[in-house]
């Protein structure tokens, strides 16, 4: 029989928003070690095609960012 009675109180927001802040802690330290390998591959695109790229450099890391944190995350 099971027994439904139970003192414990559901999870509280508190859970949800120390994952939270863990995601956007492991995104800032993610955005700023790639933000200086994609200024540097920006510069050798506009330098290579002497135009300058579609999506600057802080999009692409931003991209990047959002790409490696919910892997790390889902494993």
């Amino acid at each position: 029989m099971t027994y439904f009675t139970d003192d414990r109180k559901p999870a509280t927001r508190a859970s949800h928003a120390g994952q939270k802040r863990e995601y956007y802690a492991y995104f800032a330290v993610i955005f700023a070690a790639t933000l200086p390998l994609s200024i540097l591959t920006w510069c050798l695109t506009a330098a290579r095609r002497m135009e300058l790229p579609a999506s600057g450099p802080v999009k692409s890391a931003w991209s990047q960012a959002q790409i490696i944190t919910p892997r790390i995350f889902s494993a």
